[in-house]
């Protein structure tokens, strides 16, 4: 079974594409985003849905801690796990440089060129 795991920004991942097997990266539901949208652009994979948005929580006056909710933030990266785990296990996306520089690199170059990752 293939995973990538996503525990505090360090990611862990057992997918012999990979070159590193841990990493350490911080992302923001943005990043997910441009992912998501570079896949769909780039490559032939029908990409899972992220998500919803947390524009509600986003309201003052809500009576609790909103996008800081404990169980807000613990289902978001459970969801986050599972679309990751969804789109790195797809032996097509598995080769996009985008999800490659996603997973490991600490900073998520967005001006750059689009390609395929050779499994070595």
């Amino acid at each position: 079974m293939t995973t990538v795991h996503l525990l505090s920004g360090k990611l862990e991942t057992n997918l012999p594409i990979f070159k590193l097997k841990e990493s350490t990266v911080r992302r923001r539901y943005s990043d997910f985003e441009w992912l998501r949208n570079e896949l769909e652009r780039e490559s032939k994979v029908v990409v899972p849905p992220l998500p919803g948005k947390a524009l509600l929580r986003q309201l003052p006056f809500r009576g609790d801690d909103g996008i800081f909710d404990d169980s807000f933030i613990e289902e978001r990266k459970q969801a986050l796990e599972q679309f990751i785990n969804k789109v790195a296990g797809h032996p097509l996306a598995q080769n996009e440089r985008c999800l490659h520089m996603f997973l490991q690199d600490e900073v998520i170059d967005k001006n750059y060129t689009p390609s395929k990752i050779r499994h070595t």
